[in-house]
């Protein structure tokens, strides 16, 4: 064989096995993925915060950075997995009493008869080319008595 016919013998099977990896990937392949980290970088997002409070709110506003009240409450010093909590409340779309229960066993080994715990949804996104809006809705308090869900949200029954 040589050299011309055997290099483009080489070059059809690379275009194989490559046409072979994406399309069994899904389109992705390593050296030319396209990674979320890059990819989505302008799409809004969504996260978890608690913060350790002593009252239940009165209004259920959506609050600013400089607004926030209490005190941090360290999820991982309790062995509470910020993305599993996060996953919990951004992909809940129906509030009912087995979620709320939920999410107070969630906190319960922490939770005393004067710790409250006001859990709040965190979304983000791109407003200008160098600035970024965050906003925090108050989802529930938890307590040793008991989750108090925002009036707001989509209960069973009840379509928002």
């Amino acid at each position: 064989m040589s050299v011309t016919p055997k290099s483009m013998w080489m070059r059809g099977l690379t275009f194989v096995v490559y046409g072979l990896l994406v399309a069994t990937n899904e389109g992705e392949f390593w050296p030319f993925s396209i990674y979320p980290m890059f990819s989505q970088g302008g799409n809004s997002w969504s996260r978890t915060i608690v913060q350790e409070v002593d009252f239940v709110p009165a209004r259920w506003d959506t609050l600013t950075t400089s607004s926030l009240p209490g005190r941090a409450f360290p999820l991982l010093d309790h062995g509470i997995d910020p993305i599993d909590l996060a996953n919990f409340v951004s992909k809940t779309t129906v509030w009912d009493e087995p979620r709320a229960a939920a999410l107070q066993r969630m906190f319960a080994p922490e939770l005393d008869d004067q710790r409250r715990l006001l859990i709040f949804r965190v979304t983000g996104r791109l407003v200008e080319s160098d600035s970024i809006a965050i906003s925090f809705i108050p989802y529930a308090v938890v307590s040793a008595e008991g989750a108090m869900l925002n009036p707001a949200l989509p209960r069973s029954g009840r379509r928002s």
